[in-house]
């Protein structure tokens, strides 16, 4: 069974609650836009510490290095069966300054030439409304989850810093 491990940057602006996802590079997603956002995750195996492998794929995926304190989600199951094991963390970062890595896949289909592509074509800010509609439908309870943590006995959002 094939897992992930990411991280879900939030941030306060403006007393608004904001989170940090990504668009998944390449020709498959570039004229796709709801439903395929997520937040920056990655494949990591058995022998790895999943906390440290979702810091070491949002470090992949944006070039950002994550520290401080992380907040246990719970895992989720995307379609296909993928587990997506995350945590999330208080944060901010410029999209404009987003580097992901690259892939490579023969593109166009059968003609036999390798391309290479970005995991990630860029990075987006969004309030939870709006990200709800932008995400993986699976990852939708991440954003309940850190919702929930966040809130505080007055049912303001805490920014836990």
């Amino acid at each position: 069974m094939k897992q992930s491990a990411g991280i879900l940057l939030y941030r306060l602006k403006n007393n608004e609650l904001e989170v940090f996802l990504v668009h998944p590079g390449g020709p498959f997603f570039a004229k796709k836009d709801g439903g395929v956002w997520s937040i920056p995750k990655g494949e990591f195996s058995d022998e790895e510490d999943p906390p440290e492998a979702a810091k070491r794929e949002f470090q992949e995926e944006t070039g950002v290095v994550i520290s401080g304190q992380l907040i246990v989600l719970s895992p989720v199951r995307q379609k296909g069966g993928k587990t997506i094991h995350a945590w999330a963390a208080v944060g901010d970062l410029d999209p404009g300054q987003v580097k992901s890595n690259t892939f490579e896949m023969e593109w166009p289909p059968r003609s036999g030439r390798k391309q290479s592509f970005p995991e990630i074509d860029r990075g987006e800010w969004f309030t939870v409304p709006v990200a709800k509609e932008k995400m993986n439908q699976a990852q939708v309870a991440l954003l309940d989850e850190l919702m929930s943590k966040l809130k505080t006995p007055d049912r303001e959002i805490s920014p836990m810093l």
